[in-house]
Order: structure tokens, then sequence, then C-alpha cells
């Protein structure tokens, strides 16, 4: 156990780092381009997303997952899904090559055909570093992962950069895209050992597909939830509200969606191992979930709070209709890492058919939010996307819950504090903001150095488990460091 909870704190420093790191870069070469850079133009890229998104969902197809819970893999199951994603990337290129003209018809913007077929070769570059990222991920090491990444995405954020001050407007967005995708894949063929032998096992594709094809259909249909409002907002409303919408959900992302990304890409192989003993599974679930929701709560919770001093200092003026848009979302994120890390359970326990029927329900709830939405406007249809997340988190704990006998009730009350501490404090965060004069940069520094500071005192005041948790696990790395250079001293 020792040695397991070693793997994942490593696994989660290391994979948080990359995670993190990349978003990072991300989000501040956004805010120096969106100085330059329209709404109107992230709108467009917008536009594609749900195109791009679906396809790398085919391309994934949910093997990856599938390798990476088998525990006896051999170099033909990697070779087999390889030549698998790459074939499926060409194929989904050329369909995206030939389907240009129908989707800029569709928006009626003649701009987005060659965006489109440029963009598309990203899918053919990604299907080259899947497998090379699941042999990293099967031997949790992350921080090989974490270099590449911070490499790649200083690199093309300064081709971005450049590109946009230099008047390219959106082809920087897309030049930033595409080369994050060859840096990453060239650096990661360089670094890392494995290649693929000339052989593709049916059999093998077989077993894999026969677990994955049931999380690739899930996948699709999450994506495609997910990115649909995109999509709506595109085609229905201006591309400047959807640039609006598009950079809210940026910064929204960045707290909700890559905590959890980080937390189940590293505990998901560690629970596998769990899954024989029902007892430990719980255990390490419990404290997962308590410890990712007292971050996310509290980070979304002060978003939320400094969004209009954070937008105007950051990226100016003319994203202000974006504020309301970021508050709404990070209403709707508190709840994402709740329902990602219930279905990670269902995954663990090879419940893929499970997981099919609760993706198909809930993304059939998503239906009457669009149509609410074209007639009644986008805040409108976020209100019913936080109605959505309610309904959705009760349905993934509730199967969950059977599975390792940890009802939602019982969740509920483990996170039930965190929350409370978030709420609480984002609005006196909240209210601390609208008494402070000055100007907006004063105001965000001193409202995030008095929720860091009001967080903290509560915390240690009623003694909060994940608190406790989270603490225990920074002490203990930094005393492991200090360790090892008082020792080499």
């Amino acid at each position: 156990m020792v040695d397991l909870r070693q793997k994942t704190i490593t696994g989660v420093m290391w994979s948080g780092i990359d995670s993190f790191a990349e978003q990072l870069v991300h989000f501040i070469v956004g805010i120096v381009m969106a100085r330059v850079i329209a709404p109107r133009e992230y709108g467009l890229i917008g536009m594609i997303t749900v195109f791009i998104a679906i396809s790398n969902s085919f391309i994934l197809s949910g093997l990856g997952s599938a390798l990476i819970r088998k525990t006896d893999c051999k170099q033909v199951d990697f070779s087999t899904v390889f030549y698998y994603n790459l074939g499926m990337g060409c194929i989904l290129y050329l369909i995206l090559f030939f389907s240009a003209g129908a989707i800029a018809d569709f928006f009626k913007e003649p701009l987005l055909k060659p965006i489109v077929r440029i963009v598309g070769i990203d899918l053919i570059i990604r299907s080259l570093t899947i497998i090379q990222r699941i042999t990293l991920v099967k031997r949790i090491d992350f921080k090989l992962l974490a270099k590449i990444t911070i490499i790649s995405s200083i690199l093309s954020g300064i081709i971005g950069i450049v590109m946009a001050y230099r008047g390219y407007e959106v082809w920087s967005l897309v030049a930033r895209m595409i080369s994050f995708s060859f840096i990453t894949s060239l650096l990661l063929w360089i670094l890392n050992r494995w290649r693929p032998t000339i052989e593709f096992s049916r059999k093998s594709f077989k077993e894999l597909f026969g677990f994955g094809n049931k999380i690739m259909i899930s996948g699709i249909f999450d994506t495609v939830y997910r990115n649909i409002y995109y999509l709506v907002i595109g085609k229905f409303f201006s591309a400047n509200e959807l640039g609006y919408y598009t950079r809210a959900q940026t910064f929204n992302d960045l707290p909700s969606k890559q905590i959890t990304s980080v937390i189940s890409r590293v505990t998901f192989p560690i629970l596998s191992e769990m899954r024989e003993n029902p007892v430990v599974l719980k255990g390490g679930y419990k404290r997962m979930i308590t410890s990712t929701t007292y971050i996310s709560f509290v980070i979304l919770a002060g978003l939320a709070a400094i969004a209009e001093p954070m937008v105007i200092t950051l990226i100016g003026e003319a994203w202000r209709p974006s504020i309301v848009y970021l508050q709404m979302l990070c209403f709707v994120g508190m709840l994402y890492p709740l329902q990602a890390l219930n279905l990670n359970i269902l995954q663990v326990q090879g419940r893929s058919d499970l997981y099919l029927r609760i993706e198909i329900i809930k993304k059939l709830l998503a239906v009457p939010i669009i149509i609410v939405g074209i007639i009644w406007g986008i805040k409108v249809m976020l209100v019913g996307m936080m109605v959505n997340s309610l309904i959705s988190y009760y349905i993934n704990s509730y199967w969950s819950g059977k599975m390792i006998n940890y009802s939602m009730s019982e969740q509920i009350t483990d996170i039930l504090p965190s929350f409370l501490v978030a709420i609480g404090s984002g609005l006196l965060v909240f209210v601390i903001g609208k008494l402070i004069p000055g100007g907006y940069l004063m105001k965000m520094i001193s409202q995030l150095l008095f929720g860091a500071v009001i967080v903290f005192f509560v915390s240690e005041l009623f003694k909060l488990a994940p608190y406790l948790y989270l603490k225990e696990i920074v002490l203990s790395r930094f005393n492991s460091i200090r360790t090892a250079r008082n020792s080499s001293i």
C-alpha cells in the first residue's frame, strides 16, 4: 500500500504538472492573443470544434482505456491499436476534407472551408501519438509527458503569438493548434522507447474493442454533448457570441476539467489494480473524490467571484459579454468532477455496457436544453445545463455507488463541507470586490488574497478531511525533497 500511495502521489504530481503547465501556457498565450484577435475569430474556431472533437473520439475508440485496464498487454496489442488509430485518423481527415464546403455553407462562413481542411491534419498527427502516450501512462511515467507538454506548449505559443501580432488573425490560432500537436508527436517519438511492429491481430483487436467500443460510443455521446453548444450558438447566434462563450468555457475548463483529468488519468490504472478488494477500492475512491471536489469547488467559486475584474484585466473590455457566461459555467463545472469520477468507477469495474447506457440517457436530456436555448437565448440554455448537471450526477452516483457501496447520500455528506466553504468564501470574495475602490487589477489581487486567507483559515478551523489529506501530501513531498537535498550535501 505504501508503494501504491507513493506511485499515486508521484503520478498525480507529474500529471498535474503536465496538464496544468500545458493549460497555464495556453492560458497565458490565449490572453496575449485575445488582445489582438477579435472574438469573431475565436468564434470561427469554435464552429468547427464539434467536428474535430467527434473525429478524435472515433480515433481514440475506447481502445486506449482497454489497454490501460488490461494487466498483461503484449507488443501485438499496442501495435494493433496503433495501426487502427492511424488508419482511422487518415479516413476521418478525408471525410472532413471533402465535407469542408458543406460545413462552411451550414454556418454561412466561407472562410471555414480552408480552415477545416488545415485543422483536420491535426487528426493524423494526434493518431500517431496515442499509443506513445498510453505506454507512458501504463508505466505511470508522467514526468516525461510533462516535459514534452511544456516544451510543445511554449514553442506553439510563440508561433501563435508571432503570427497574431503580424496580422494573421484566425490563422494564428490554427497554426498554434497544428504546431502543438506536431511538436508533441515529434518529441514523443524521439524520447519514448516504444515502436510499432508490423503486425495486426484480429484477436487482440476484437478483445480490446469488446470493452472499448462501448467506451467509444459513450465518448462520442459525451463529446457531442459537450460541443453541441458550440454548434448551436454558431448556427443560431453570431460568431461574436460564440467567441464570448468559447473564451468563458476556456477559463472554466482550466480548474474543472483539468483537475479531474489529472486525477482520473493517474488513478484509473491504480484503481484498476484495487478492483479485487472492494474495501480498499472504496477507501481510495473516497479520498480521490473528496480531494478533487475540495480543490475544484474552491477554485470555481472563487473564479465566479472574480470573473469581472479578471476578464477585464486579462483580455480587455471587448470581452465583457463573456463574464456572465463564465460565472454560470463555473456552477456547471462544479459538478463535472463528480460526474466524471463516478463514471470512472464503471470503467474500473469493466461495466462499459452500463457506462454506455447511462451516457445515452444523460445526453438525451440535452435535447430540451438546446431547444430552450434556441428559443430563449444562451443564458437560459446555461441554466438548463446547470439542471442537467445535477440530474447527471444523480444518475452517475447511483450506479457507481451500488458497485462499491458508496451511495450518493454518503458522497454528499463527505463533500458538503467543502461545498459550503467554497460558496461561503466565494460570496465574501464577491462582496469584497464590490467594496474595494480602485481599478480592476487591484480588485482582482485583493480578492485573490482575501479568498486564499479565508479558505485556509476555515479549513484549518474545522479540520476539513480533504484539506488535511492534501496538506499531508504536500508536507510529505516537501520533506522528501528536503531530505534528498540534505543527503546530497
